[in-house]
Formats: C-alpha cells, structure tokens, sequence
C-alpha cells in the first residue's frame, strides 16, 4: 500500500497520474464490461524511466479512476514495452473457452546476453476477469524480426471485412502491418512511410482507425497516428503527427502522395497518443489520450513522489477544411461533470493604451479553471492572455495578428531552469474565422492545454508554476481587440471525494 494525498505542488487534479513513481506512454486503452482501461508504462521502483512493467487503472466516466495492481512485470522474454489490448469477442486466440475475454498485444524489451544486442518481439497474455489478472501466453513472443532493432508498439485491431486481426507495429522509420485469425499467428502484408510526413525522429506508437468525415457515415477515412521520438538535432522533442487516408485491411494509402506532416498537437508536451479499443457501439466516439511530457526532459521534470501524466481524453473527429481533411480534437464531455461555478461577460474592449484593471480576474486560490473566451481582432498587433501565478511569473497564451500564429510563452512560467529546452515560445498557424478567435483553455497545477474553435488545432503545456495563486489579465498591444464573450468554470478536482489509500500492489 501506497498513501498518496494528490495534494503535492503540481500534482495535476484533472489529470491521471500514477499515486507515485513513474508513468510515460499510455497502453492497452480498452472497454470492457462498463470500463474504461487505463494501462501504462511504469516504473515501480523510480520517478525516472527504468525497467518497464504495465501500470492499470479502471474507470466508469474517463474522468475519475481507480488504480489497480500492476497487470504485467518482466519475465525472461524482456521488460514489458508499449502495446495495446482487445476484447476478444468470439474466443478467436482460443483462451475463454467459447466466451470472450481481454488480449494483450505488447512489445517485450531485452538484450542479448552474448552480443549485448537490444531485441523488441510482441508478446501476449489473456485476463478471464476484467483485467485483474494476467496470464502470460507459453509460446511467447508470437511475433520476432530478428533483422530489425527497433521494432515496437503494436496496436491491433479487428477488421470485420476480412475477419482478421490487423496489427500496425513501428519499425524505426517505418510502420508495418500484420494480420492474424487469432492473436498467435502473425503474417505481414504490408508497411508505410518512406517518403512521408516527418522523420525527425524514430517512429513509436501508431495507431490506425476510421472515422466519418464531417459526420457521415458513408464517407469514412482511416486515420493513421506516428509518435516521433526525441532527436538532438529537433527542438521540439518528442511529438505526434498523423496522416488521413484509406485502408482495405493490408495496405494503408495516404490521400496524398508524398502525405505532408500534419500535428496532431503543436504544443510542446503530449507524446505517444493513442486510442481506447472496443468503445460502447452505441456511443460510437473514438477517443485519445496521450503522456503529458516530452522526452527532450522527461526524467526531470520538477516533481517528486511521482512523475509523468496523461492528457485530457479528447474526442476525435474529421473535418474538411479548406487544406482538406484534419482531425479535430475536443475534451471528452464527461469533463463537464467537473464544472463547478460559472462566470460569464460579454462585449467589451481591451485597448494597449492603458492598464485596465476591469480586464485583470483574479481566481480563488489553486482553483482550476476552464475557459472560454472568443475575440474579435481589432488593430492590435498582438493580444491574448496572461495567467500570472507570483510576482515576475506568468504563462502568455496569444495570438500575434500579422503572422496569424497562435502561440503559448512558458519562459517565466514558474520553475523552467531543470532543463535548457523547458523555457520557450512556440507557436502553430492559426487563420481567424469571421474574424474571430476562440480558445477553450483547461488550467490544472501543472499544465494548460488550449483547443482552437472545435479543436483543429491543440496546444498542450507542462508548467511549473511557483504558486497556486491565478491572476488572468486580458492584453492587447499597439491597438485594441473586442471581446465577445468571456466564461470562467471553476472546476473541481477529481479527488475531491476521495483523497484515500492506493493499492499498488
């Protein structure tokens, strides 16, 4: 047992965190039996990357979990890497005895001991009880490529055409794609990427599903998600980038050839995203959720007890925009639960002639915040929001008018010196609509996270701030903006009836 209070500075209280030591990737993102099923890469035994077991957690609403022991530890086919899971409907792998029950695809990490050489093949085990227990599978690995180093991060999937199982696995600068009739035996058919989007850094985590676009049915694309890893030479770290095209059940065909670099967030601190398996069909949403971190400065990050987080889940859609088709991001809608007050104004100015101190709000303290606010461009070379934390602290959300650029400035945003590339100002293209710009922005201790209209474009940021005080200032420069419409939420945290032991083990 494990005493976690969840009340540490910058322990985040909208987001999922482990009650203490290390997370980074979300796995196995499943629903099965009424839950949702959290699992994730963990350290036990540290706050920093080390031996990978799988972390789990269950919950009924995607907002409030239950942590539960860890589901899978090493054995002697390797530590256990970053994978996925599956409700096996009809017994297809042989193990619930005609009735059907969870598979874990997962990579397995270990080295050579006569040439000290890194092998990655896929393992499986099985759960007859909701993913309390884990039986490892005897034959493992069901899956070995002896010729190729980095070969990790299975995502599978049934495909009802062919009756299959399809597997889309990263293969360094690659992804490769296997299909089996029943979770053992594994037959490539196919691989995508050279030539394609971003290589800046070593491909992790696919994923792969289709979604209708523009909310029809009849016309679905298939949507293919890469993880970049973190590479010296790239500034921005470890990130995320998708690409939109089709897919017969062998061979995924981007919409366009060479497929352009698409984000799927541009701020610096959501990695290794990836979806839940088996939603509720009634439901019919597809949901992401990804680690709030960066691997440029993963492992110092300024926390202690524990280290690492999970985005908000986001619902996902496609859109068809002028540039074609994107994917479009939104808080899942189970966050609205959390709302607690509400304010709310509407039409007034904010002008860089002089200080106004009716557009400076000061927030209770260590409240957390939603808001909501669209505003007209004006004259203003630059406007925006700042949220001030102490004196001389603040993370500067804005938009600069001219270059039409969304940007987010953490380089005063409290703690920023454990690492040369924490500090920064970054920014994403961002075109007005009717002249218009509005932001949904979630504030917790440690992070903000900013969607654009109906989240085309997402920004995501770790933040350290020094103090649980919140002072929002309205700004403008060289000119004046309208405000349309400003709304605050309150929102309350998810351990607010129930900061109570944890079982870890």
């Amino acid at each position: 047992m494990t005493t976690a209070d969840y009340q540490e500075q910058f322990r985040p209280q909208l987001h999922f965190t482990p009650a203490e030591m290390w997370l980074n990737d979300p796995n196995g993102l499943v629903f099965y039996e009424e839950e949702y099923h959290l699992f994730y890469q963990y350290h036990p035994e540290s706050t920093v990357w080390g031996p990978m077991h799988w972390g789990h957690a269950v919950s009924k609403d995607l907002v409030h979990w239950e942590h539960l022991p860890i589901a899978l530890a090493p054995d002697g086919n390797g530590t256990i890497f970053s994978g996925s899971a599956v409700v096996d409907k009809q017994d297809t792998s042989g193990f619930f005895a005609g009735e059907s029950g969870l598979v874990a695809i997962f990579t397995q990490h270990d080295k050579a001991l006569e040439t000290d050489i890194t092998r990655q093949t896929q393992s499986i085990a099985f759960s007859k009880d909701k993913g309390r227990t884990w039986t490892l599978y005897a034959n493992n690995p069901v899956l070995i490529e002896e010729r190729l180093t980095d070969f990790r991060d299975p995502k599978v999937f049934w495909h009802a055409p062919q009756q299959k199982w399809v597997m889309i696995i990263a293969a360094g600068d690659h992804v490769r794609i296997y299909t089996s009739p029943n979770l053992k035996d594994w037959t490539y058919v196919s691989e995508f990427g050279a030539g394609h989007g971003s290589h800046a850094g070593v491909w992790e985590c696919p994923d792969l599903f289709a979604l209708p676009v523009d909310g029809d049915a009849f016309a679905t694309k298939w949507v293919l998600i890469v993880s970049i890893g973190d590479h010296p030479d790239n500034k921005e770290g470890s990130r995320t980038q998708y690409f939109i095209g089709d897919f017969d059940g062998h061979t995924f065909i981007p919409e366009e050839s060479p497929a352009p670099t698409l984000w799927l967030d541009y701020g610096r601190d959501n990695y290794a995203g990836v979806t839940w398996s088996d939603f509720p069909e009634e439901d019919g949403r597809r949901v992401l959720i990804g680690w709030m971190n960066n691997w440029k400065y993963a492992n110092k990050i300024p926390t202690s007890a524990w280290r690492g987080a999970m985005t908000l889940p986001r619902e996902l859609s496609l859109s068809t925009e002028t540039e074609g088709i994107r994917v479009m991001q939104r808080p899942v809608r189970e966050l609205s639960s959390q709302r607690r007050d509400e304010e709310r104004w509407e039409s007034f100015i904010v002008s860089s002639e002089y200080e106004q101190e009716e557009n400076i709000f000061a927030m209770p303290q260590g409240e957390l915040l939603e808001i909501i606010v669209e505003l007209e461009i004006g004259d203003a070379t630059e406007f925006g929001l700042r949220l001030s934390t102490a004196d001389n602290e603040e993370t500067i959300i804005g938009y600069a008018t001219s270059e039409q650029n969304l940007f987010i400035d953490r380089t005063k945003s409290g703690t920023v010196n454990f690492h040369d590339d924490f500090a920064c100002k970054h920014n994403a293209p961002l075109k007005p609509m009717d002249g218009t710009i509005k932001l949904t922005i979630f504030v917790d201790w440690s992070s903000v996270e900013v969607f654009s209209y109906d989240g085309k474009l997402v920004m995501t940021d770790l933040v350290f701030p020094s103090s649980s005080r919140k002072e929002l200032k309205l700004y403008a420069k060289e000119g004046s903006i309208s405000v349309k419409s400003l709304t605050f939420y309150t929102l309350e945290s998810i351990y607010a009836s129930k900061l109570a032991p944890i079982s870890q083990s």
